[in-house]
């Protein structure tokens, strides 16, 4: 019966990890779609070689950080229950990588590719894991000294805060350390716009990003036994208020009405195993109608040039989430309870710090000492360009 119950476990894990590696297709398609047609190949490629940079950071780093456990044993001791630290390690290795996915949305068109993926590896090797680890495994005793003052824990099921805020916070020193792309705001007081290239990319992402969801909060249970259908149903009232509350903000514009239901998933990870499901279809709402305004404001009055939003969308609504499962997982407003506040406003503020220090301080040393935008030339013509001048040769060139 146990090796059945370890044998489960680990299939029910490996498919949630296998959903949300699928996820980062979704972040390909997502930034492939919005960004302008010479810095296609670069986001693809990008995305995918921050995926590898990930893995290896927190195969060999992160994941001791976090959790304090090696991956030093022989074989035959790793598969020991059917291998399940193993599917659980891949599981959480691919929120992990959704730090760079995450960032890289906010600083297309303009990043170079190289110091992007050193900064990778020490996000995702260092900072990440530091928060992560405090959050869900009570490194530190952080979350007893949270639960003495608040009178519970600092709760985030499935990662609004964890992954999704502190991704979309790192991305914000990142952007403005990186500066607008050329040309997009005129001395005047103009904007040049630079709308979505391929708007079926977009939501092509978008879709696949909201499937591979329902792996990223649902198997966020990590066994079999711990599996609440709740979950599933709150992210589905969460997407469907996120996506109802941007189209309306939006006032119909594509690009919101398909960022709507990534608003609200992201906002309903914190609290998916406690809310109502009425509760969650407000989070999500809210979530929709605070990424339409935030991203608005961003780009035409504080001149930020987050090119897919995600500040506004990771690390707000991220925010947003961590807050809302101290709401709406109250007793007093239809949830399962069991958390505070008090605890929520904590731990969010905790995360955002660590972000903004640990982007700050990685991308400022990045941009001191080796630089980290690229040379008025390659912009002008696009990133792909340096990447063709990284991969032609004289015997063979490459073209895209």
């Amino acid at each position: 019966m146990d090796k059945w119950k370890t044998g489960t476990d680990a299939m029910f894990i490996l498919l949630g990890a296998i959903m949300v590696l699928a996820m980062h297709a979704g972040f390909a398609f997502l930034e492939l779609g919005t960004v302008r047609k010479k810095n296609q190949v670069n986001a693809l490629v990008k995305i995918l070689v921050d995926f590898a940079i990930s893995t290896i950071a927190y195969f060999f780093v992160g994941y001791t950080i976090a959790y304090g456990v090696q991956f030093m044993s022989g074989a035959d001791v790793l598969a020991q229950k059917s291998g399940y630290e193993l599917v659980k390690f891949f599981f959480l290795a691919t929120f992990a990588a959704a730090i760079p996915a995450i960032i890289s949305g906010g600083i297309a068109e303009r990043s170079r590719f190289n110091p992007q993926l050193g900064a990778t590896f020490v996000l995702v090797g260092f900072v990440y894991p530091f928060f992560e680890g405090i959050a869900w495994n009570n490194r530190f005793g952080i979350q007893d000294w949270i639960a003495s003052v608040a009178g519970a824990p600092f709760h985030d099921f499935a990662g609004s805060v964890v992954v999704h805020a502190v991704g979309g916070w790192i991305a914000l020193p990142a952007v403005l350390l990186l500066g607008a792309r050329r040309g997009r705001y005129q001395k005047d007081g103009r904007i040049s716009a630079h709308p979505p290239s391929n708007i079926p990319f977009l939501a092509l992402g978008a879709w696949v990003l909201a499937v591979g969801w329902f792996g990223f909060n649902v198997m966020s249970a990590q066994t079999v036994d711990k599996i609440s259908g709740l979950v599933a149903i709150n992210s589905l009232m969460a997407m469907a208020g996120g996506t109802l509350a941007a189209w309306w903000a939006g006032r119909n514009d594509p690009g919101f009405a398909y960022n709507g239901p990534l608003a609200g998933l992201v906002a309903v990870c914190a609290g998916s195993d406690l809310m109502h499901p009425l509760g969650a279809l407000v989070t999500g709402a809210v979530a929709g109608v605070l990424f339409v305004h935030l991203f608005t404001l961003a780009q035409n009055k504080w001149h930020i040039d987050d090119v897919l939003g995600v500040w506004p969308l990771h690390g707000l609504c991220g925010a947003w989430g961590g807050i809302a499962a101290g709401i709406f997982g109250s007793h007093a407003l239809g949830g399962i309870g069991g958390v505070s506040i008090v605890a929520q406003l904590i731990g969010t503020a905790m995360g955002i710090v660590i972000a903004l220090v640990g982007g700050t301080v990685v991308y400022g040393t990045l941009k001191k000492l080796v630089g980290i935008r690229l040379d008025a030339e390659e912009e002008y013509n696009g990133a792909d360009l340096t990447l063709h001048r990284i991969s032609a040769t004289p015997e063979r060139e490459t073209n895209w």
